[in-house]
């Protein structure tokens, strides 16, 4: 009796903090369903608002601790210094779309018009005597292939004219939440990290691999991005393929891509080019991308990717593109963060079970493994150097 009875108030306990658990795991679900449509926002804010916090910091000090004020003053000045260039790029860059896609729709239009054209352009070829047995091939190929480049650019256009209100409205949100991330951040960040059962030190290290792999991520992007794109682009302008700004822009986005990410403009570029019968500018387009263009990302990736978020290249790489692909153009960021966070999460496991899970030593202390014998399994031992140099 005394037993049922001093066991009812720790089995009520239990029972509450169970129900407590469950309600808030519960709500935070339901809250985060009700965000979803601006997760993305919420964390590119807070992604940029780390990035331009030096200068707010600085901002608050020139203005003697008026917090808001400096939050104000440092949207202004990304908005003058960064996104009012941006529009006027992009502005000449969606002129310049306009055209390609003009001229590159009469062509669509021609080779579903008249099939013999492509015929034409392949006699043009030289060596056109060793791909003529393969003609009938190659043309229906590359009539698929004109197709599906003619409907995707209209596709995109037209989801482009279609995103803008979009991107308008949640860049307007990505303002207002950096604004109140500025000033109260730091704050809701020490909020968030106290209700996580993590010591100090490790709270502290989950936010420094945070910022250290977004600065990174986002420096290391927009570093190759630019150089990649802005020398392949010289090369067009030297080869003489026009709309040079529209796809010095467009290799520069796809710079995201480590490895292949301007090659799929420039590849396709040279290919053109050969087939219109510039072959010299085709060799000169090829060479150049391939050995200036492409060591840039080799060269400096590691560098500045790699070497500030302490992680493996292939780590880098694959969740590059995982994020890509499973969130979309801000997976860029959102998956190198995601894959600071899975190192790090393991790293506290490691040190919060290291007398348990006895991790191997680093490889500076590591022993060296004892030499192989050549024991026979019967346990005789194996003769000696003395016994085999001794005549039979």
């Amino acid at each position: 009796m005394m037993d049922s009875v001093s066991t009812t108030p720790m089995t009520e306990h239990r029972f509450r903090r169970l129900f407590l658990l469950c309600l808030v795991v519960g709500i935070s679900v339901a809250f985060l369903v009700l965000l979803q449509s601006f997760l993305m926002t919420i964390l590119l804010a807070a992604t940029f608002s780390g990035l331009v916090y030096p200068l707010y910091a600085r901002l608050v000090r020139l203005l003697h601790g008026r917090r808001y004020a400096a939050s104000g003053l440092t949207l202004l000045i990304v908005v003058l210094v960064v996104i009012l260039p941006l529009i006027g790029i992009f502005t000449v860059v969606i002129n310049q779309a306009m055209r390609v896609t003009g001229s590159i729709t009469p062509v669509v239009e021609r080779f579903i018009s008249e099939p013999t054209y492509l015929d034409q352009q392949l006699e043009r070829l030289p060596g056109f005597e060793y791909i003529e047995p393969y003609r009938n091939e190659i043309v229906t190929r590359a009539g698929d292939i004109v197709k599906a480049v003619g409907t995707f650019l209209i596709g995109s256009l037209s989801n482009t004219t279609r995103g803008t209100v979009t991107f308008i409205f949640h860049f307007f949100i990505l303002l207002y939440t950096m604004f109140f991330l500025l000033v109260d951040g730091p704050g809701m960040l020490r909020r968030v990290l106290g209700y996580l059962p993590l010591t100090r030190d490790d709270g502290q290290r989950v936010k420094d691999r945070f910022v250290s792999v977004t600065r990174a991520t986002i420096k290391g992007t927009v570093v190759i991005g630019v150089i990649q794109g802005t020398m392949a682009g010289l090369a067009f302008w030297l080869v003489g393929i026009p709309d040079v700004v529209f796809w010095t822009v467009v290799m520069i986005v796809l710079s995201i891509l480590p490895l292949i990410g301007a090659a799929l403009v420039w590849v396709p570029a040279a290919v053109i080019l050969a087939a219109s019968g510039q072959v010299m500018q085709a060799v000169i387009l090829v060479l150049f991308c391939s050995l200036i263009v492409g060591s840039v990302d080799n060269v400096l990736r590691p560098r500045l990717v790699g070497r500030d978020t302490k992680m493996h290249d292939l780590m880098i790489l694959f969740s590059t593109l995982g994020g890509l692909i499973v969130f979309g153009p801000v997976g860029f960021i959102v998956g190198p963060i995601l894959a600071g966070m899975f190192v790090t999460s393991w790293e506290i496991f490691g040190s919060a079970y290291r007398d348990v899970l006895n991790p191997s030593p680093d490889p500076a202390e590591r022993q060296p493994l004892p030499p192989i014998t050549d024991t026979p399994a019967t346990g005789t031992p194996a003769p000696t150097d003395d016994a085999e140099s001794e005549p039979a």
